[in-house]
């Protein structure tokens, strides 16, 4: 990676932020490099000159963006200080020496996403993007199965994988579950999820669940030639995980689910080190994270950390979904998970949320391709015509999608889009 000649020796990583501020950029990225960093609010002694050349992060680049009256956010600090009435907005870009990490994914988190957002004289801060030297992300597990081996789990090629969620999420007992399974596996189903609610509950203990659900999908494997994939949702403890994983294995089957913002980047990666099976990552309380656009993280910047820790598959939301995410952000989310970096192999992406047949053209054309979990609950087991043309309706979608034909056109002579595109247009 380009670096001045002053820190020539060392190797970095760079973090670019979008920040705010009631003092000027410049001032405040340099003391947010400190404070990630070698620095604090005054010089120490042990702060040698030696040890800044070595440790301490450095500015490597500063965009000046119009400033504002309104603060993005209250500080405290900057009230004290009779701070604030004029903001500053910039992109900055901070390079850190890869030899203050090491190989360690919680520790690469408090440095470029730690104290900086508790700063006083910060009103704004997002962070926006991460670039890796190859050599530090190849001290990282990755995805072990990634689109392809997530293809080969499922026996689907050349074409989107349809799948759908069991509902209710929550309630059902392990034979109910088992049945929703047995319908949509009649159907023709390629993937299926558990919700996120539900992994372990006192009326439907994983391990029953695990025992309804399992024989089912083996039926229908024997009858299809392939074992329709079932993300089953491990999510616990360490301990927790490793047993209800083993039990999966055992049982036969292809995935396995974990809520990573509970389980947190070390149990993602425990996970990785022994999986036989890809890992389906939710995204649960992502909007927390990234919903206010001067605060936390976009998803292009977090999607490199959790594939460095492992995950196969990840979560985007979906266009035209429930949820406030607008659809541009979300196919910026799935490009970037398909996309290649520094030597880590892409992530298949999720989509989901209020999903049907009719967003498929929209998909299709703004990835260039299939390679993507197409996931509906309602879509596919609201159907007017059942589960069968559900799922059916949205493999026609795709097709009609790949040959370039309107929707509208390919559903003349295919009731079962026809029916959907009836039934679920006025959701846009």
């Amino acid at each position: 990676m380009t670096q001045d000649h002053e820190h020539a020796s060392r190797t970095e990583l760079r973090a670019t932020y979008l920040l705010e501020s009631c003092e000027p950029i410049e001032r405040v990225a340099e003391v947010i490099a400190g404070e990630q960093s070698s620095g604090t609010f005054l010089r120490l002694a042990g702060e040698t000159d030696e040890l800044k050349q070595r440790a301490r992060a450095r500015v490597a680049r500063i965009e000046h963006l119009p400033g504002v009256k309104r603060p993005a956010l209250p500080s405290a600090y900057a009230k004290r200080r009779g701070l604030g009435g004029r903001l500053y907005r910039g992109r900055i870009e901070l390079a850190f020496p890869v030899a203050n990490i090491g190989a360690n994914l919680p520790t690469l988190m408090a440095t470029v996403a730690g104290n900086l957002f508790e700063l006083g004289e910060v009103t704004g801060l997002r962070l926006t993007d991460l670039d890796f030297p190859a050599e530090f992300a190849a001290r990282f597990p990755g995805p072990r199965f990634g689109v392809p081996g997530t293809r080969l789990r499922a026996g689907v090629q050349g074409r989107a994988l349809i799948g759908s969620i069991i509902k209710p999420s929550i309630g059902m007992l392990p034979e109910q579950t088992a049945a929703v399974v047995d319908e949509l596996c009649a159907a023709g189903i390629d993937f299926i999820k558990d919700d996120e609610l539900h992994a372990d509950p006192d009326y439907a203990p994983f391990e029953a669940r695990v025992r309804a659900v399992m024989p089912v999908l083996h039926r229908h494997a024997d009858r299809l030639g392939r074992m329709p994939m079932y993300a089953v949702n491990i999510s616990g403890t360490v301990d927790d995980m490793r047993r209800r994983h083993d039990t999966v294995v055992a049982a036969g089957g292809s995935c396995v689910m974990v809520c990573i913002h509970g389980v947190g980047l070390a149990g993602v990666q425990h996970l990785r080190s022994y999986s036989e099976l890809p890992i389906h990552a939710h995204r649960h309380g992502w909007g927390a994270l990234s919903r206010h656009p001067w605060l936390g993280f976009e998803f292009t910047a977090m999607q490199k950390v959790w594939r460095l820790a492992g995950v196969d598959q990840l979560h985007v939301n979906g266009l035209r979904s429930k949820f406030w995410e607008p659809d541009a952000s979300v196919m910026r989310s799935a490009r970037a998970l398909l996309a290649p970096f520094s030597g880590v192999q892409p992530a298949m992406p999720v989509f989901t949320s209020g999903q049907w047949a009719g967003q498929a053209p929209d998909m299709y054309e703004a990835l260039g391709c299939s390679d993507v979990l197409h996931v509906a609950g309602g879509g596919i087991i609201g159907h007017p015509m059942g589960i069968g043309a559900g799922v059916a309706s949205m493999r026609e979608a795709w097709e009609a999608a790949r040959e370039g034909v309107a929707l509208d056109v390919y559903a003349k002579s295919r009731p079962a889009l026809r029916a959907a595109l009836d039934t679920f247009g006025e959701r846009g």
